[in-house]
């Protein structure tokens, strides 16, 4: 072995893999491009869009008819006293509202299936790219950030996405509705109505990227409270070993405190416009209000129309103060919606390549010539390294802690790409070989052992699940664990709790072997 260099793990570049991260993360992906994605998902589910569809339009409509059926009933039949009339007006009435129930029934329903469907869809790609995902990607990332993406984000979208496109659509269709209806009855009155819709034009654009930004700091301040969860507890040991839950609840504090600010200056924001929004909507009505007592004195509209309209107004702002009001929601789902497609937007910095060959059976002879890597391209653990281990051989590499001792093992199995140089097993390329091809003719064992929770039967069958229970014992006693498990109270079935937390370092170590061992890599 030669060119050896000393040089430094991957932890010691966590936080600037972080900051990189983060500026990925600040990309703006603009609202209609995420709207685009996320409607692909719902529009898989057509027959359910349509019956979606079909009972927005039916609530609509049926939401159009009580006013201007009560215009009718106060010229036509009170005015007149015609009780028959007004007996009619009723039942339809009460038809309508039947109507609109039925409709809203499945509305509702349908809104809240399509959601869940598409949460569960977006959930399985996220983990499964997630298993796709180079080493570096998880170098760099969190884990409390990554589970908040899974789990989080996902679930703000199922809350809030599907309502949202649905409820818009309903809205627009009522706003186009009152305004047709309005139009019909007077028209004086209606260009009155419609002239308090620039002003909330207006404060909408003014909102808009004010809002976005500030849930965007909300989305991002709950996964660092979520990150630092996770670690208090994976690391809870440790922390109570050094007497460091003081410093530990500093931090969780700190980063509970940035996510309440984050909140509430969302909330200011909101808090903000809303009352303006409702301001707005109460001029309007005046205004309505005021020309319809002037058209009444000068006789040039009836009291049914001016009661009908003033029923329009009334819900003609609620539909626009409803946008408004779900604005808030829209755009913390638009945050989400950004860091999750950010996320499966992430291409594995490893994959095969599209000549990729499998190989199989080799006898075990690796070179590596001239090898150059670092987990920050400017600090290199390695470099110009070059080995040569023959079929058969044992080798043991020493050296300091950080010297890239494990490095090694890991650009073997290929889970990093050497900045320069090559790495050959029987004379194949690593590069030109299929990951899933190289790694069944390894078995690995990491520096830290990692056991899944479950038995330590499950655990040693986990690299060959159709491996029997006399083979996994039979590496068990090879490894010199076989002994010390049988003297357990459930022997193999013993639950090793989680990442193998009831067993010693020692014993977990020596679990991990027996696992590599059993695969039976060439």
């Amino acid at each position: 072995m030669t060119g050896y260099h000393v040089g430094h793990g991957p932890g010691h570049g966590h936080r600037l893999g972080l900051d990189r991260e983060e500026k990925r993360d600040r990309r703006k992906i603009s609202d209609r491009a995420l709207i685009t994605r996320l409607l692909k998902y719902l529009l898989k589910y057509k027959l359910r869009f349509t019956i979606t569809m079909a009972a927005v339009v039916t609530v609509s409509l049926a939401g159009l008819l009580p006013p201007y059926l009560l215009g009718v009933a106060v010229d036509n039949y009170i005015a007149n006293g015609d009780l028959t009339g007004l007996t009619f007006i009723s039942i339809i009435l009460v038809g309508v509202c039947l109507v609109n129930w039925i409709a809203n029934y499945q509305r509702i329903y349908q809104m809240s299936w399509m959601g869940q469907n598409m949460v569960n869809e977006l959930r399985k790609q996220l983990f499964s790219h997630l298993q796709e995902l180079s080493f570096s990607f998880y170098d760099r990332s969190e884990v409390g950030e990554i589970i908040s993406r899974v789990t989080n984000d996902t679930d703000t979208l199922s809350q809030v996405f599907v309502q949202g496109v649905i409820t818009l659509i309903s809205d627009v269709l009522t706003l186009v509705g009152i305004i047709a209806i309005m139009l019909f009855l007077s028209v004086p009155l209606t260009l009155a109505a419609l002239s308090v819709i620039p002003p909330l034009i207006l404060l909408m654009f003014i909102f808009q990227s004010r809002l976005r930004k500030a849930y965007r700091a909300t989305r991002k301040k709950i996964a660092v409270v979520t990150s630092r969860l996770e670690e208090s507890v994976s690391g809870v040991r440790e922390i109570q070993s050094f007497t460091r839950e003081q410093d530990t609840m500093k931090d969780f504090r700190q980063a509970n405190v940035e996510n309440l600010q984050a909140n509430v200056q969302a909330g200011r924001l909101f808090a903000l416009l809303m009352p303006t929004v409702h301001i707005v909507g109460t001029i309007g009505t005046c205004v309505v209000l005021w020309f319809s007592g002037m058209l009444i004195i000068s006789g040039g509209i009836t009291l049914g129309i001016v009661i009908a309209i003033l029923l329009y107004v009334n819900q003609f702002f609620r539909p626009l103060v409803n946008v408004t009001t779900f604005y808030n929601t829209i755009q913390s789902a638009m945050s989400a919606a950004e860091r999750i497609f950010v996320t499966l937007d992430t291409k594995p910095e490893i994959a095969d390549a599209p000549d990729a060959i499998e190989i199989s059976h080799v006898k075990g002879e690796i070179v590596f010539n001239n090898v150059t890597f670092g987990y920050e391209l400017d600090r290199p653990v390695l470099e110009t390294i070059s080995i040569h281990v023959k079929p058969g051989k044992t080798l043991a590499i020493v050296g300091p802690t950080g010297a890239g001792k494990s490095t090694i093992v890991k650009l073997l199995s290929r889970f990093y790409e050497p900045q320069k140089g090559t790495i050959t097993v029987d004379s194949y390329d690593i590069q030109k070989v299929t990951l899933n091809s190289l790694h069944k003719q390894m078995g690995v064992v990491l520096q830290e052992p990692f056991l899944f929770p479950g038995t330590i039967m499950e655990n040693i069958k986990y690299g060959k699940l159709d491996a029997t229970d006399d083979e996994a014992k039979q590496v068990a006693n090879v490894v010199g664990i076989h002994e010390f498990i049988n003297n357990l109270q459930r022997g193999y079935e013993t639950d090793v709790g989680e990442r193998g937390v009831r067993l010693s370092v020692g014993q977990r170590q020596l679990l991990s072997f027996a696992r590599a061992l059993l695969s039976n890599p060439p």
